[in-house]
């Protein structure tokens, strides 16, 4: 109907009724006399045709050409208005018009258009559509939830909309012919079905919903899903089946898919490599390399050769590895001239999310050549100094210059693990002369070595190098506090660490020793509020569960402190400090049962804390297991010989068990020992009378000679001789050992228990000098920690062997 339709032209404004008159020549009445072919058919049927009359015929020719024009002709009567006669009246004027009639071009005076019929629920095209619609938005549910790490519910989703799929299938064919099933729809739903049964673990699942889409021939490109059953094979530790799955993936991909084929290449690399057979790794990769090399594949390679010790082989695999080009253009991020518009979209691209890619690309680039030179430079030369050199000289000669300089601090690193630190010294000393970054890198490690050194004035002058060189340095900050702190200057050493974290909130060694500062600044409430923003970082650091277990200790908490130090036994459950410090604290609040537990079990991993030991032989003695409590005592006279108390404890016990024989081969062994021991005396005189033996006359007279001499001693101090009564006094000391009255007045740590004292008859001459208090002091499991801070490497490195810990890494700045 349209094929009459003629636009006016837009060149053409003047005349707006421009052909209106152009009309099909077929229906030109006006030639129909010179038509020879209608004037033949109209004498051939003229006379089977009826009669017309001339008003007849007007009309029936008038509306067949009108019906086969399509639209009225002129004259013609339609719908009440006369066409007019000249047949370009513009569209929407008629003689009604100028009769008062309204303008009506769009005939909205006839009403709103009629209601479309309404669709009919209950049909089963409804249905089918509906149903489709529901499995559709369960697909979409369940990778949402997976997306967001609910893998249950996930999983729940992708298994519903299976169920309804099913349904939706039975009824589509109950409908129409098979033929119009909705195989999209199948397919997205059994491969998320299978992708839920991968990620929840549930393998066998999965590869019996990939072994249906894959057998499926009404499925196209569908054997690309045989890489997911090699994956799941891989993850099963089934290598054989699972190269078989990633080859049999392999023929099903195009070669013009050049990149999907190299991904699954490298599975297959990865899976002859945890499967031990490096030489059909190496072949893969090596094909990944000359077709499209990669980070990934170099590196992987250079393992491989490093497995089968192909040390020429390394060299060029380490070499393609620095070939790989990073394509990263450095230069589009400055700004080439003072044209505002331009820097302004400098500004906005140096932080984009294409920026941060290739940020991480680089990243990732330096971290395999790193890792790649510090595993074949000890092996690719005949000292591993030289292999450090190849590779820096190898590194020099591409694109990734700087990291030579930090290949020259894992050289002294190296160094360090060997214990030969004037090398590593040395060559940290040529670096410190070197940029301001590798500067300062060199100096915050040498800062580490001195103050490890305890050499307080190096290590302070070169984290003030440090420092200078890059004051936004945390390393440097953290060991410049160091040293200060060592000298004793809490408050300083605050402000360094302070300013360490303000440079760098994750520095988790400046947050440490700040807290430790403030420990000793007796700002407790301080310092635990940072251990405890550190245990929120290190959730299982038994060094930080420990100084909060202090804190409270020191606050006089001792529930809290108690529960800390549970929480560092969950962590280092063998650690006999901590568990002696449990005891400890069980035994000021009077748990005496949890006490020796924790002590016993201290005990039983280190049997040479001689408080651990002192404790248990008193805790014997006071349930009155004189046998128990020998054993611990004869341990501690092993550990302590020339002491004599333990060896009056052992003779005590045997004496306390009616065990008297034994306890007077015990003292007198005790008096060849220490000759001048009055308490060792004492006991064998009353012995000896109470066994009615000789030998008590003897001893007594023993016994009074050295109480004499006691007395002579005690007149010359009384005297005022001080000259002849210290050196009487150290004689004193020499000669008798340690008796009775002065193991009351010795050293903190030879204290004895008042339990050890609190036998049966108080008025025994041992029992004179007894001490009401226990030593039970605890030394910090952790070392120096409390007292001095950490470095600023991230592994504590104790004195005597901390070339092991590796320091360049955690120095240098990112």
């Amino acid at each position: 109907m349209m094929q009459n339709v003629h636009l006016a032209p837009e060149t053409d404004e003047d005349d707006l009724y421009s052909g209106y008159n152009d009309y099909n020549p077929i229906y030109d009445i006006e030639e129909l006399e010179n038509d020879a072919a209608f004037q033949q058919a109209v004498r051939t049927s003229h006379g089977r045709r009826p009669p017309v009359s001339e008003k007849t015929f007007f009309l029936i020719s008038k509306t067949s050409l009108a019906s086969s024009i399509g639209r009225p002709m002129t004259g013609a009567i339609q719908d009440g208005v006369t066409r007019p006669m000249t047949a370009v009246r513009a569209a929407g004027f008629t003689k009604t018009a100028l009769r008062g009639s309204a303008f009506d071009p769009l005939g909205q005076s006839r009403g709103p258009a009629p209601p479309l019929e309404a669709k009919k629920k209950d049909s089963p095209e409804e249905k089918i559509k509906q149903l489709e619609k529901e499995v559709n938005e369960l697909v979409e549910e369940s990778c949402t939830a997976s997306s967001c790490g609910d893998l249950k519910l996930a999983l729940e989703k992708a298994k519903d909309a299976g169920r309804k799929e099913r349904v939706l299938v039975r009824q589509r064919e109950q409908v129409t012919t098979p033929e119009n099933i909705n195989l999209d729809l199948t397919y997205s739903v059994l491969f998320n079905l299978a992708s839920q049964y991968s990620v929840n673990e549930m393998y066998a699942e999965a590869l019996n919903t990939y072994q249906v889409i894959v057998k499926n021939k009404m499925f196209s490109n569908a054997g690309i899903l045989k890489m997911n059953m090699g994956n799941i094979y891989l993850k099963q530790r089934n290598y054989s089946k699972a190269i078989k799955f990633y080859r049999m993936a392999l023929d099903q991909v195009p070669s013009v898919n050049k990149q999907m084929r190299i991904k699954i290449m490298q599975n297959i690399g990865v899976t002859f490599i945890q499967a031990g057979q490096y030489s059909d790794a190496i072949n893969s990769y090596e094909h990944i390399m000359s077709m499209a090399p990669n980070l990934k594949a170099g590196y992987n390679l250079t393992i491989c050769y490093f497995a089968v010790g192909d040390r020429e082989k390394m060299k060029k695999a380490f070499q393609k590895l620095i070939a790989v080009p990073l394509e990263i253009d450095e230069d589009k991020y400055i700004s080439p001239s003072d044209d505002p518009h331009t820097n302004l979209v400098t500004e906005a691209i140096k932080n984009d999310h294409l920026r941060q890619m290739e940020c991480e690309r680089k990243a990732m680039a330096e971290k395999y050549i790193m890792t790649s030179a510090k595993l074949i430079a000890p092996v690719i030369e005949t000292s591993f100094a030289a292999g450090y050199d190849w590779c820096v000289e190898v590194v020099k000669a591409s694109q990734y210059v700087e990291l030579a300089n930090d290949l020259e601090i894992n050289k002294a690193v190296t160094y360090l693990r060997q214990k030969d630190y004037n090398q590593a010294v040395e060559i940290l000393k040529v670096l410190e002369k070197k940029d301001s970054r590798v500067k300062s890198a060199a100096a915050t490690n040498l800062s580490a070595l001195y103050y490890m050194g305890k050499d307080f004035a190096q290590a302070s002058s070169y984290a003030d190098i440090a420092v200078n060189s890059d004051r936004y340095n945390p390393a440097a900050l953290t060991n410049k506090g160091n040293t200060v702190f060592a000298n004793g200057d809490y408050e300083k050493a605050a402000e360094f660490y302070k300013e360490a974290l303000r440079n760098d909130s994750s520095c988790t060694e400046a947050l440490y020793n700040i807290g430790l500062t403030y420990e000793k600044l007796n700002r407790l409430d301080e310092a635990l509020d940072c251990f405890l923003k550190l245990h929120a970082i290190l959730r299982n650091s038994a060094e930080v569960l420990y100084q909060i277990a202090n804190i409270y200790e020191l606050m006089e908490n001792p529930s809290q402190a108690i529960e800390w130090l549970m929480q560092v036994v969950s962590v280092v459950p063998t650690d006999p400090q901590v568990l002696s410090k449990l005891g400890e604290l069980y035994d000021h609040e009077g748990d005496k049962s949890q006490a020796f537990q924790y002590y016993y079990e201290s005990y039983r991993y280190f049997p040479c804390n001689i408080e651990v030991i002192e404790w248990l032989g008193a805790y014997y003695i006071d349930t009155q297991f004189w046998e128990k409590a020998i054993q611990y005592f004869e341990r501690a006279s092993l550990m302590q010989p020339t002491q004599v108390k333990w060896q009056l404890m052992v003779a005590s016990c045997f004496r306390r068990s009616g065990n008297y024989q034994k306890a007077l081969d015990t003292y007198k062994d005790t008096h060849r020992k220490f000759p001048e021991n009055v308490e060792c005396l004492r006991f064998l005189v009353r012995l000896c009378t109470d066994l009615g033996l000789k030998d008590a006359q003897e001893y007594a007279r023993k016994l009074k000679r050295l109480e004499k001499m006691k007395e002579i001693r005690e007149q010359r101090i009384k005297s005022g001789r001080d000259g002849s009564g210290g050196s009487c006094g150290k004689r004193e000391g020499s000669a008798s050992g340690d008796s009775g009255q002065n193991y009351s007045a010795s050293s903190k740590g030879e204290r004895l228990s008042a339990r050890l004292r609190a036998l049966p008859g108080t008025n025994e001459p041992y029992e004179s000098s007894s001490n009401k208090e226990i030593d039970a002091s605890y030394v910090d499991p952790l070392g120096p920690q409390i007292e001095r801070p950490k470095t600023a490497a991230k592994k504590r490195i104790d004195e005597d062997d901390f070339a092991d810990e590796e320091l360049g890494d955690d120095l240098l700045p990112e």
